[in-house]
């Protein structure tokens, strides 16, 4: 079984198996169904004059992306190869975005303005893109000197980086990390979006550099800036390469650099790295579902117990008045000429004394129901939408880092949860339902990868 059949079954199991706990628990169903969409893709990001459009120039071998220092295009552009018959051409942003069977469908919650800066070239001539899609960005900007965008920048890569299978993100020596949205994006944006392997750093242009000490200098930059924005202190490799058309000479200051060739193999094997890709990304969504799940099974267990000592103290209240409520109401109003504790002993029931003891019986679980819906569950879902941590042990930080992303998502169900869905919720029976599909079929799928 190839990759693509792979994938079809693997989406096809999802659907089956698990697309209706997603959506009981206000995952958005399109998140998945986006992931599984379309072909692997790279997405290129990085400051104006730090090399995207050179390097894709390269890959794709065809003048595709207009190349300068200045800014020289400001929209999401997605480069492939043509595959039917109408030729090579330009596809607005409008298009792209609408169409259902292509995965950026989601983007159109970021606007008119992000649509109208959005386009697709289907190139012909370009194996490399048969199977890839190559997204180029728009220069990152500094939002302290420079004019802000019209539309949510940062979300729309954030979108993107859910969907690519590789980032790269780009520097050049002149401004080696110092653009404001490159730190938002390293620190905020990329890491809640991407897993660290799917994000490659390079330092391109280095031939510009004056000589060794200014090479130097600038990678040392990088580096300092790359460990503040990541907050880490073991570096990421960082590619160092040049344009081979623009470089002075072949050996850089005097170092044999070749860096270059490597990144672009790197580059073009994105494909091979698609299965896994959608398996990292269906196994992290899956374990917020669980994690969902166990907030809301603890939540319910609560609430239950809350109910099971109400319910054993109305029982016993409704079976008082169920013997002797007509005994009382006999007393002071007359009525009825006898009761039913009196005709059940004499062996002579009649049905219609059974009136006064039934609503006597019904009459505390009545009032249970209402103390419960009105008043204990919904303090209980209170103090939990307040402190929803308290619903779980976060003893590692994987299930620290997935409880930030499923976080609102548990206090918008509590706070929408009612008696009645308390009662009979299935929790347990779905997180175990979440482990079969874990236990077996995820790791049927990693093992067929391998």
């Amino acid at each position: 079984m190839d990759e693509k059949q792979l994938q079809d079954d693997l989406k096809k199991r999802l659907t089956k198996k698990l697309a209706a706990l997603f959506a009981s628990y206000l995952f958005q169903p399109e998140d998945m169904e986006n992931l599984l969409k379309w072909k692997p893709m790279v997405l290129m990001l990085g400051n104006y004059s730090s090399g995207k459009s050179t390097l894709i120039n390269e890959l794709v071998g065809q003048d595709i992306q207009r190349t300068g220092q200045a800014p020289t295009d400001d929209s999401f552009t997605v480069i492939t190869e043509v595959s039917d018959q109408e030729g090579a051409r330009s596809v607005p942003g409008a298009t792209v975005i609408n169409d259902e069977e292509m995965p950026f469908v989601g983007l159109k919650a970021y606007g008119e303005r992000l649509i109208a800066h959005f386009e697709m070239k289907l190139i012909d001539n370009a194996p490399a893109l048969s199977n890839l899609a190559i997204i180029d960005s728009p220069g990152m900007l500094d939002s302290v000197t420079e004019k802000n965008r019209d539309y949510d920048y940062e979300g729309v890569i954030g979108e993107l980086a859910k969907l690519a299978d590789l980032v790269v993100l780009m520097f050049d020596p002149h401004k080696a990390g110092t653009i404001k949205e490159t730190y938002d994006a390293i620190r905020t944006v990329l890491p809640m979006s991407a897993m660290e392997d799917r994000i490659i750093f390079v330092m391109s242009r280095i031939d510009e550099c004056d000589n060794p000490g200014d090479l130097v200098r600038s990678y040392g930059t990088l580096c300092w800036n790359l460990s503040q924005m990541t907050g880490r202190k073991d570096m990421p490799r960082i590619f160092l390469t040049f344009s081979p058309t623009l470089a002075r000479e072949q050996e850089v200051h005097g170092l044999r650099i070749d860096e270059r060739q490597e990144l672009k193999e790197k580059i073009l094997a994105t494909p091979k790295l698609r299965l896994s890709h959608i398996l990292q990304d269906v196994d992290r969504q899956i374990n917020a579902l669980q994690l969902t799940i166990e907030a809301m099974a603890t939540f319910s267990a609560q609430g239950r117990r809350l109910a099971r000592k109400g319910l054993s103290v109305a029982l016993a209240v409704s079976l008082f008045l169920f013997f002797f409520l007509d005994i009382f109401v006999q007393r002071f109003a007359g009525f009825p000429e006898t009761s039913f504790l009196a005709s059940l002993l004499s062996g002579e029931v009649v049905a219609r004394l059974l009136l006064l003891p039934v609503a006597g019986f019904m009459l505390p679980l009545f009032g249970l129901g209402l103390f419960l819906s009105q008043w204990q569950i919904p303090r209980l879902a209170k103090r939990h939408a307040a402190q929803p941590e308290g619903l779980m042990e976060l003893d590692t930080p994987y299930r620290k880092g997935v409880w930030l992303k499923v976080r609102e998502r548990v206090v918008e169900l509590i706070r929408a949860t009612r008696l009645r869905d308390l009662l009979f919720a299935r929790h347990r029976r779905n997180l175990a339902k979440i482990d079969r599909f874990l236990t077996r079929d995820m790791q049927e799928y990693y093992g067929k990868i391998r």
